[in-house]
């Protein structure tokens, strides 16, 4: 993501309870846990997975392997219809387990081919299915809903969820909004593939990640198929809606497949068109890239204020310049295919990123990484003193709060320790070691005190702790020698 302190810069429900059964029947089920079910040996799954920064975000007791979504959405009404089937695997004997969904209204639910029942409190809706889940067993559960879908309010005040634009709707998630237009265990710790089936009025397309299946229109309406096979954490799933130029064309092998806004098109299409430029050059850098297909959205949406990461296909809310182009499309490798274990580790992410734009100006004849690090430590680099004071608040590896894991220490002196490291262990080890770790946890999630371990590990000469200890840890500026 485009770090939101630079955005300005850069442009309690009712218990539902299923009517065929009698609600006297539910209640003795539920206070006696015997009988309804076939007997009741398992516990109910976790209403969160004890992130640092978002209690509730995600669940326990089970892990998606795969999201089929069928949406329909009418843009004048705000109004969409959902059916959602995850399929799952329990990690310990479940007799419920909760999914995250803000908003919308459940209309029924299954587990398998029996109804389950259900209740709602606050984003948790807790699914008691008819038998108990035995750990290690792959279970379906569906969940049919409707309703106007929310926009979410983040704690640093951004917004996220189901963004209304001009002419349809644009689906952004990190961190807690993908909740707000499909159920699922939202948090980075659980990916999953993803099918998607999207209806919109003829006239509109629905752009996602990952590959175009098909695309068919049919009395007055328009369906779109798009299928992403490796595994992809929910915050980084989209869908923008509304009226795009499309252009399909190839960088090498790769498939490219960019939807732009109308009114954007002209604007983007110099640096889009460098787009397979910057991904040989990443390659080069990063390793292999780690998806089937690329590309970008670029929608008009001025007034989200930022781009996001979403896998395989970048959004942008206007015309892209070059930097940032180059900070998403590495995020393809750091934060998408090498996601954090929670969003403690969000500086693998930007950091990350944000290191890839200096070694973009390093290698494109512009100042190198090492006297960007100077500007920045210097406070040379930013517009105000004050917003060189504001990359020393807190050490990147650990934000004070959820408002603050996107704030510049994360992106700005993450990316200052990648250069320490690189002082410290040489160039060729150092590139060994940001390629290495891409290829070691592509599709699967890290987090900092792995990659400390690895870096440590890679470079067995070098003395890291005073970097770790004084730059990634530390509180305030550190002394440079």
């Amino acid at each position: 993501m485009v770090s939101r302190a630079r955005r300005i810069a850069n442009v309690a429900r009712s218990v539902r309870l299923v009517p065929t059964l009698p609600a006297v029947t539910l209640l003795v089920c539920s206070l006696t846990l015997t009988g309804c079910g076939g007997g009741v040996h398992g516990t109910p799954g976790g209403s969160g997975v004890r992130d640092p920064y978002f209690e509730k975000a995600g669940n326990g007791g089970y892990d998606v392997t795969h999201y089929g979504l069928r949406l329909a959405y009418d843009p004048e009404a705000h109004h969409l219809t959902g059916t959602a089937t995850l399929t799952a695997r329990a990690t310990q004997d479940l007799s419920a387990f909760n999914l995250d969904l803000l908003g919308m209204e459940v209309e029924r639910i299954t587990v398998g081919r029996d109804v389950a029942r259900w209740n709602r409190a606050g984003q948790e809706l807790t699914v008691r299915p008819h038998d108990d889940i035995d750990r290690d067993d792959t279970f379906r559960v569906t969940v049919r809903y409707s309703g106007a879908p929310e926009t979410v309010t983040d704690p640093d005040g951004s917004e996220e969820g189901w963004l209304r634009t001009p002419d349809g709707a644009l689906a952004l998630g990190e961190p807690t909004g993908s909740m707000a237009w499909f159920p699922g265990n939202h948090h980075p710790s659980d990916k999953a593939a993803y099918d998607l089936t999207v209806t919109v009025p003829k006239g509109l397309r629905a752009v996602s990640n990952g590959e175009l299946r098909s695309e068919t229109t049919a009395r007055g309406r328009t369906t779109s198929v798009w299928h992403t096979g490796e595994p992809m954490a929910s915050y980084l799933a989209t869908l923008a809606i509304g009226r795009f130029d499309i252009s399909s064309s190839r960088a090498g092998d790769l498939p490219v497949y960019a939807a732009v806004d109308p009114a954007e098109a002209v604007a983007s299409r110099p640096v889009l068109g460098r787009l397979p430029e910057v991904l040989r050059w990443s390659e080069r850098r990063f390793g292999p890239y780690p998806f089937a297909t690329t590309g970008a959205i670029v929608d008009r949406a001025g007034f989200v204020g930022y781009a996001l990461e979403t896998q395989s296909r970048p959004v942008f809310p206007g015309a892209p310049g070059i930097r940032i182009l180059v900070h998403e499309l590495a995020h393809q490798w750091y934060g998408d295919s090498v996601t954090p274990e929670s969003w403690r580790d969000m500086w693998l992410n930007e950091g990350f990123a944000t290191y890839a734009e200096w070694l973009w100006e390093e290698d494109h004849g512009g100042r190198s990484a090492r006297e960007t690090f100077d500007a920045v430590y210097s406070g040379a680099y930013f517009d105000t003193a004050e917003a060189g004071e504001e990359i020393w608040a807190f050490p990147p590896a650990d934000p004070p709060s959820a408002a603050r894991v996107s704030d510049p220490p994360v992106y700005w002196r993450g990316a200052m320790v990648l250069q320490k490291v690189r002082q410290a262990v040489g160039d060729d080890r150092f590139f060994s070691i940001l390629k290495g770790w891409a290829a070691t946890h592509r599709h699967g999630n890290a987090d900092t005190a792995g990659f400390t371990a690895y870096a440590d590990k890679r470079a067995p000469g070098a003395d890291l702790e005073g970097i770790w200890e004084d730059w990634l840890y530390g509180e305030g500026k550190p002394e440079r020698p």
